[in-house]
């Protein structure tokens, strides 16, 4: 709007009487200045705040892979600031979404994995949507963005309905699953498989209904701000998606990630081998998958940058476009071989970095110049400052107890001093990696160590931990660990998942085939007699493990695929639970099945 400048004015007093070309000029004079204070006083910023599900750096704007193909990432790098060190604060789901909207990093928290539940370990936490709102801001998310919860009271509005706490809407799958990599053992994660559908993107649905709904909500024409949060799913599994997106990637040119290399795991300690064999890996090369797999990681961020295309084209839409901060982020890497690991959980790279791109317009009270579009900023930062960022940038009062870090700076000028370290904590309080700019380094409980020049080696292949001449790096990174880590506190036993009660039908009880790693299941007696807890061992001999009173409950150290057994005080037989491939609870009811 263009400001009328007062000297500019021309009245003509010879035919206005003194007094009364006084008045009109002060008349003018009043509604200049209010025309310059509404001209000053700019609306709040709203906030896009995209999350991508399991997506590593293979996306063409970090060069992670070189058949990716990602137009509209590379299109938003080219709008924001991206940043090429940024990492996650754990390299789980759980935590690491949980430290982003709660500005707590689970050193803190105490929430480290994927089995706990965000209430149960942060019972009061205000997240960073309910404190937008609670700064007048209308806040609304579609899409995963927590673990598999909605999280209600957080929302004014939700897609799917926030009332259902189910946070992915209706997507198609094959009826048949299986598709492609068939079932190695109860360790085996039900949703590891890919296949290209024959179906549309509005079909297939998912995703697409997602960003459905966001453009929709980013055409609102209110004087209210937003804090709108979206969530795209792929490329998490399964890498079931629209065929369209399988044909730029034919599987006879497909090329394994550069960041693999045969026998990486030499010189890494026992603890970090460990974490890294985890089956899968070795299961995908023996079914002769591998390239499949990757072709299929490759289509899912194929079609999660359709998506965000989709988002991005709503945002050039939108009447607040020009008004509008947008944020993408990731909430950890994925491995697809390297260090001889598939998934995630680990503290190598390729598991802790995650994309991050800001974009923030002209005027944001934090930040009034912006960012400068096609910026890069190689400063080593962590998600979980982003809390405090946002808050700043929109000019809200700080939250007290929240990680206090704010890249602001670096949003202004990437290349500003930052004496921090980005620290990404593993399963439990004493396994972490501290990322500079230049170095990471692991530790693990066993007291196992890597230390890794990602100048010089930004695959992590040749562990420095043990040379002489890297002494001193290694204990300056040392340093830097995470101070005053909270225990991991214990799940709740009604919080566990159950397990199926098999009643006993005539066929034998089978034995168990065990294979994986051990973890605890609970037995619990909802019965009014004792009972007799029994595991089935792979030659199908019965071992007694005591009797459960009635009312009682036993905690007993097992292994995907084990089979027990219970038995009433005559020996008779009465049921028996499979477990699984993870922490659970089985519950004893004489014919019935766990809840």
């Amino acid at each position: 709007m263009r400001v009328l400048d007062p000297t500019s004015l021309s009245i003509a007093t010879n035919r206005i009487p003194p007094y009364g070309a006084m008045r009109i000029f002060l008349a003018l004079v009043l509604a200049v200045a209010a025309l310059s204070g509404a001209a000053g006083a700019a609306p709040p910023p709203n906030v896009l705040f995209i999350s991508v599900d399991d997506l590593n750096d293979w996306i063409s704007p970090l060069g992670g892979h070189p058949q990716s193909k990602t137009p509209n990432f590379e299109r938003l790098a080219k709008m924001s600031v991206l940043f090429t060190n940024a990492y996650c604060a754990a390299p789980s789901c759980n935590p690491s979404r949980t430290a982003i909207f709660s500005g707590l990093p689970p050193h803190r928290s105490g929430l480290y994995g994927n089995a706990q539940k965000l209430r149960e370990v942060l019972p009061d936490a205000e997240l960073l949507p309910k404190y937008f709102s609670r700064h007048g801001y209308w806040s609304a998310g579609a899409g995963k963005l927590l673990h598999y919860i909605i999280d209600p009271p957080s929302w004014d509005d939700y897609f799917p309905a926030k009332d259902t706490d189910r946070p992915l809407p209706f997507t198609v799958y094959p009826k048949k699953r299986p598709v492609n990599l068939p079932v190695g053992g109860p360790w085996q994660y039900v949703e590891t498989d890919w296949a290209p559908l024959d179906v549309t993107d509005e079909e297939f649905g998912g995703d697409w209904s997602v960003t459905q709904w966001i453009g929709g909500q980013l055409q609102r024409d209110s004087s209210q701000p937003f804090f709108l949060a979206c969530g795209l799913y792929r490329p998490h599994e399964p890498w079931f998606v629209p065929k369209k997106y399988f044909e730029p990637f034919p599987l006879e040119s497909i090329q394994v990630g550069p960041g693999y290399r045969e026998n990486d795991l030499d010189d890494v300690p026992p603890r970090g081998q460990a974490i890294a064999r985890n089956r899968y890996f070795e299961h995908i090369r023996k079914n002769r998958q591998w390239q499949q797999a990757v072709q299929a990681y490759l289509a899912s961020i194929h079609f999660a940058d359709a998506m965000l295309g989709r988002v991005l084209d709503a945002v050039e839409r939108s009447p607040q476009r020009d008004n509008t901060i947008i944020v993408l982020w990731s909430d950890h890497g994925w491995h697809l071989g390297e260090k001889e690991h598939w998934q995630k959980y680990t503290g190598w790279r390729i598991g802790d970095r995650v994309p991050l791109m800001i974009r923030v317009p002209r005027g944001a009270p934090g930040l009034t110049a912006g960012t400068t579009a096609g910026d890069v900023c190689a400063r080593p930062v962590s998600l979980v400052d982003l809390f405090h960022t946002l808050t700043e940038l929109c000019g809200l009062p700080p939250k007290a107890g929240v990680s206090a870090r704010s890249f602001v700076p670096l949003l202004r000028n990437p290349k500003s001093t930052w004496p921090h370290a980005a620290i990404t904590q593993l399963s439990t309080p004493d396994e972490y990696a501290v990322s500079t700019q230049d170095w990471r380094y692991i530790h693990y409980r066993d007291g196992g160590e890597e230390l890794y020049n990602i100048i010089t080696d930004p695959y992590e292949w040749t562990n420095l931990a043990g040379k002489p001449e890297h002494a001193a790096k290694l204990a300056e990174l040392r340093s830097l660990a995470p101070v005053g880590a909270v225990p991991v506190p214990a799940i709740r036993v009604e919080s566990l998942p159950g397990l199926a009660w098999q009643p006993i039908t005539g066929n034998p009880v089978p034995p168990s085939r065990p294979d994986g790693n051990t973890f605890d299941v609970v037995f619990i007696n909802r019965t009014g007699s004792p009972v007799e807890l029994c595991w089935m061992d792979p030659a199908g001999a019965i071992k007694s493990h005591g009797l459960i009173a009635p009312r009682a409950q036993r905690r007993e150290p097992t292994r995907p695929g084990s089979v027990w057994m219970v038995r009433d005080d005559k020996n008779q037989p009465l049921g028996y639970f499979e477990v699984r491939d993870r922490s659970a609870r089985a519950e004893i009811t004489e014919g019935k099945r766990a809840e």
